[in-house]
Formats: structure tokens, sequence, C-alpha cells
């Protein structure tokens, strides 16, 4: 009987689970040229026996792959795909912050790599770590991922307590400065519009609320929207509402730029004047903002600084280095959806 070790090699798993070390290392990286059966009785061999997975495939690779898979992280039930000009953005910028460090981009989604992300990208050598784009509503799979050793950098809410590093907007704060700028300009009945089940979403709708708390006005449960991260939604939402109670607000607050497009769209259907009946104001400041008109009021994020910050980390986490997280510097842009005042 083989004697129990502190750290099994992958020659330990071969021999108890009487196959060539090559065959253990093909069924650990899930090759297919090794039948199932035989596969799944190494793994889980080696899951018993506390045998890192990723830890073999590192030792069994003699270069890095210079690949690095960024993914983005999607809600099963959104209608937000790699379309979105947001999403695009940093995309864009993370492949450049990459190419500068010699590395390739490979772009993959949550739902493609399923549940084990180690395994699908780490482990089949597909890439040397993982840049995830949004924590979303469960980030589950990230810790899972994080946990097992895994290179792993998130863009998302700093501020979230987790066991990897997260760069990310300072959110709380970009709510407080978007609903601020639409009370100091005179309005009084602000509307969210937007998902507050997503940690990032969340920390705005948060600002958003301190703002009415600090400024002594209620918070009306009527005038907060969710609704999924899309024009689409945003135009459904803010129609059926005004359908529904009428004209009964005067600001809105979109947790995006592309929600807050869709609002507008609403509001411009009905001949709502903007900024006179209704301000406006988006988060992320993409490259359309400024071509709407009015021209859209947002918090702008940083995404080609945030982009080299997540591709230095990964860096230094692929040398065996310990990482922290990162707030990213929000600024307000105003605009003439918000005051007539602005260009």
């Amino acid at each position: 009987m083989l004697k129990k070790k502190l750290k099994l090699t992958l020659a330990d798993i071969a021999r108890m689970a009487n196959v060539s070390t090559s065959t253990a290392s093909r069924a650990l990286n899930d090759n297919p040229l090794i039948k199932a059966s035989t596969r799944e009785r190494i793994q889980s061999l080696a899951k018993a026996n506390n045998f890192s997975l990723n830890a073999a495939a590192s030792r069994l690779r003699t270069q890095r792959t210079k690949v690095i898979a960024v993914i983005l992280n999607l809600d099963q039930k959104t209608e937000q795909s790699v379309n979105d000009p947001f999403l695009l953005k940093v995309v864009g910028d993370l492949n450049q912050a990459l190419n500068a460090q010699g590395y390739e981009l490979l772009l993959s989604n949550s739902i493609m790599a399923k549940d084990n992300w180690a395994n699908y990208f780490i482990n089949s050598q597909r890439a040397d770590g993982l840049i995830v784009i949004g924590q979303g509503k469960h980030n589950d799979q990230i810790e899972d991922a994080a946990l097992s050793g895994v290179p792993i950098v998130v863009w998302g809410d700093v501020n979230v307590s987790t066991h990897y590093p997260v760069v990310g907007s300072d959110n709380f704060l970009g709510g407080i400065a978007a609903t601020q700028h639409l009370f100091s300009n005179g309005h009084r009945r602000i509307m969210f519009l937007g998902d507050s089940g997503h940690s990032e979403m969340r920390a705005r709708y948060e600002g958003y609320c301190k703002v009415l708390q600090d400024n002594h006005l209620a918070l009306d449960s009527n005038l907060v929207l969710p609704a999924d991260i899309t024009s689409h939604a945003a135009y459904k939402a803010v129609s059926d509402h005004i359908k529904a109670n009428g004209l009964n607000f005067d600001g809105i607050f979109a947790v995006s730029d592309m929600m807050a497009i869709g609002a507008l769209k609403a509001l411009k259907e009905r001949y709502i004047s903007i900024p006179n009946d209704v301000a406006l104001v988006g988060f992320d400041d993409i490259a359309m903002a400024e071509l709407m008109h009015p021209a859209l009021t947002t918090i702008r994020q940083d995404t080609k600084r945030a982009s080299v910050v997540m591709v230095d980390k990964m860096m230094s986490l692929l040398k065996g280095e310990t990482v922290d997280s990162s707030a990213i510097d929000i600024k307000l842009v105003v605009r003439r959806s918000s005051t007539f005042g602005a260009e």
C-alpha cells in the first residue's frame, strides 16, 4: 500500500490508479483520448487524496501558453452579450495591455466554461490565468477557481470580501456622485434604474440610497426599477412605469449608459423634455454617450487604466506573488442630459 505523503506527485496518483504516468496526466487534463470511465476514476482518486489538478497541470507544462483567458461573467438569464459597448471597450483595452506583456487574449464566457473553470481553462492548457469581467449575482465559480490555485483577477466591486484580487471603480462613490448631481440640480423624485442583484450595481444603488438619506428624501420603492442591463430592458421598464404611473419622477440614475440610452428613447417617444422635465445620468462613459441627443451625463470608468492594473496583477500572480485589490478613480462627466449649461 502506498504510504501517505504531505504532497502527492503525479507518479503517486498513477501508481494508485494502476496506470502509466502519461495516462494519469492525460486523464487529469480531461484528454478525450482516455476513456471517460478511466478519466472519471483517476480524477475522483485525485480529489479523494487532495491532489491538486491545477498543480498537476502546472508541473506537466514545460512552458506557459502565453495566453490569458478573459471571461465575460454573464448571468444565464441576461440578454447582455459581448456586443455590449462597455464590455467591448474593456476587452479591447485588456487586449492591448496583454499584448504589451507578450500575451494573447482568449475570449470566452461563463456559460461556455460551465462550472469547472480551473479544469476547462488551466488544466486543459488553454490559458495560464483568468481575467473575469464582472462578479455577477453569484461568484461561486470565481471563488472555486481562486481557491483551487488558479491565477485569477476580476473586474468587479473592490469592497466585496473575496479570495481573489479585484480591480474596479468605486461603485458606491459613483452612485453618490450621479445621484448628488441630480439632487444638486433641483431634482427630488429620482428613479433608480438597474438590477441591484449584481454586486457592482448594488454598490451603485447603495450610493443612490445614501444621497436620498443624507438629503432627507424618502426612498420610494416605486421609483426603483429592476431591469436587465440592456437598452431594450431599460426602455421597456421606463415605458411600462410611465404607462402605469404617469410622469411621477424628474430624474433617472441608470446603472449603465446602455440602460440610460434605453430610458432616453422611452422619454423622447413621449415628447418628455430632457433635462427640463427629466434629467438623466448613466454610468460607464461609452463612446456613444457623447453622441446621443442630448449628450449623456455619465460616470466615467477608466477602463484603460483598469486593464493595465489587471494585467500587471496577473503577471504578479503568475510569478507566485501576493496581490491585493485596487480601486480605479471615477469621474462625473456632465453633459446636456442633466443640465442645459453643459456642453
